[in-house]
């Protein structure tokens, strides 16, 4: 895949945040607006009072946005924290590991971008991520296992794919996704139970269907949402390789850290789906048929092969 350019990809990532902010909350309102409608509370003699249900809608929306509201807020500004708490992440200590540090510094003044911290997870594992909204919290974390395996120039190539997503401002981006489809899914289950005890409770079959409908409508939009989040996400993986070849100009240096970190990625403890998104490697095990469409239709990295390949052709 050819690298795009860096300020394309910043302006590309800035509009697609701000699509996200503005598409999430809509699709959250629809389901606040499906749960009031297809409740039954407002049907009369087995018809839907539209305008009654719009009223009401008008009345509950403006909590709703302010409820969502502090949830992204609290979310967006506590993610690092939470982040290093599930992963065990701890400060590496420059004294401790000159190497790390130089890879750093050297890659960040070449590029013009400040020093973001340097954290170390405990794990023999071979994996790293990014993470942070800005230049305060901007932080790389690297496993002692891919410190360890990777030679300089391999090790070099991880340590750029995690500075191009900080620069590409794809942290952000991502952190924004997550927050909102959690959001949705807490939504959706609320719906979902909203509408089986309105159905429990009535006995009626016109609640059975529209508790069928209200669910698989609020169903479809949460799987849609994921589909969007997770093409986000590999995509953002191509774009980093790129950019890291770019930064380096050694691609097969980069290839070959893939090479060695696939199959050795899985870090003992992370059992948040959400934090496992952030590392450079998190694809599923291979599968074969209809779960090796859906597995690639919701996976969250491109195949590793596939991005060896785009490397080596660089």
């Amino acid at each position: 895949m050819a690298y795009v350019g860096i300020q394309a990809q910043i302006r590309r990532n800035n509009t697609r945040s701000v699509l996200i902010l503005m598409g999430f909350p809509l699709i959250i309102l629809a389901a606040v607006w499906a749960i009031i409608y297809f409740s039954g509370a407002y049907s009369y003699e087995g018809q839907m009072d539209v305008q009654a249900a719009n009223q009401a809608f008008l009345g509950t929306a403006p909590w709703v946005i302010i409820a969502v509201g502090i949830w992204f807020m609290i979310a967006f500004f506590a993610h690092s924290s939470i982040i290093q708490r599930t992963t065990g992440a701890k400060t590496l200590e420059r004294r401790n590991n000159m190497k790390v540090y130089n890879l750093v510094e050297n890659l960040c003044i070449a590029e013009g971008m400040p020093m973001p911290k340097v954290n170390i997870i405990e794990s023999p594992a071979l994996n790293a991520y990014a993470s942070g909204i800005n230049e305060k919290t901007y932080t790389v974390t690297l496993t002692r296992g891919i410190i360890e395996r990777l030679n300089d120039d391999e090790l070099e190539g991880v340590i750029a794919h995690e500075l191009m997503h900080i620069k590409n401002r794809d942290v952000r981006l991502l952190i924004v996704s997550i927050i909102f489809v959690g959001i949705l899914s807490f939504m959706a289950q609320v719906m979902f139970r909203s509408m089986f005890y309105s159905s429990m409770g009535r006995g009626r079959k016109t609640d059975g269907r529209l508790m069928i409908v209200a669910v698989l409508i609020v169903f479809i939009a949460y799987l849609l949402s994921l589909v969007f989040r997770f093409s986000l996400s590999r995509k953002r993986e191509y774009m980093a390789d790129a950019g890291a070849a770019e930064m380096t100009k050694k691609p097969r240096a980069l290839a070959g850290a893939l090479r060695k970190i696939s199959g050795n990625h899985r870090v003992e403890g992370v059992k948040s789906d959400d934090v496992a998104e952030m590392f450079i490697e998190n694809t599923p095990d291979k599968s074969s048929g209809v779960m090796s469409f859906l597995t690639g239709l919701f996976s969250t990295h491109p195949p590793i092969d596939k991005r060896i390949k785009a490397l080596e052709q660089y």
